[in-house]
Order: C-alpha cells, then structure tokens, then sequence
C-alpha cells in the first residue's frame, strides 16, 4: 500500500467562485494500492472540495471545456492529462479561462 499523496491545489481566474472562494488547497490523498491518476484527483475533488455548479468544472470524467491545468507549471496535455499520475507535492493549477457577461 503506498502511502498518503500530498498535493497543492490551485484555483484561479473564476475557478475558485466553485470552492467557496478559496484559491488554494493542501491536499492529503489517502493511501492506496495504485498511484493516484488525475481521472481519480477529479472524481475526488468533485465529492470533497466542490462546493457548486460542478457542470462548470467536470464534464464527464474530465475537465469542462475552458479549464487550462498545469501540473508543475506544465500544461496538462504534455503530462498524460487523465492519465498522469501524482507524485508527492505536485502543483495542480486549474484555471478558468471562460468569463461569462
């Protein structure tokens, strides 16, 4: 069994409006058997830190349409996206880059 993963969250440009307002967030994810993916880092922030309008951040298992994540300051699509796996103190940014009016 792998022990806990500690991650920072980060939620910018709107994105934190969905998390009460809260642009950062330390994370301990409990152990389990296999690495923790992305895929699974979604699901879990939707059941514990969402607080509303989830249509706007999750689509599916993914990230709604005009979410920009950085992983470590890397764009998530050079990273494996869904299927990049945490490593202990990874930055995850996510930022929204849709401004209604």
């Amino acid at each position: 069994m792998a022990a806990p993963t500690v991650i920072h969250l980060e939620f910018g440009g709107g994105a934190e409006l969905l998390f009460d307002g809260m642009k950062e967030h330390h994370v301990t994810l409990p152990s389990q058997s296999d690495p923790w993916d992305m895929k699974q880092l979604l699901a879990w922030i939707q059941q514990n830190l969402l607080k509303e309008r989830p249509e706007f951040f999750v689509q599916g298992e993914t990230v709604s349409p005009g979410i920009l994540v950085l992983i470590n300051d890397a764009d998530w699509e050079l990273m494996g996206q869904l299927e990049y796996q945490l490593q202990d103190h990874d930055n995850i940014v996510f930022i929204s880059t849709l401004h209604g009016g």
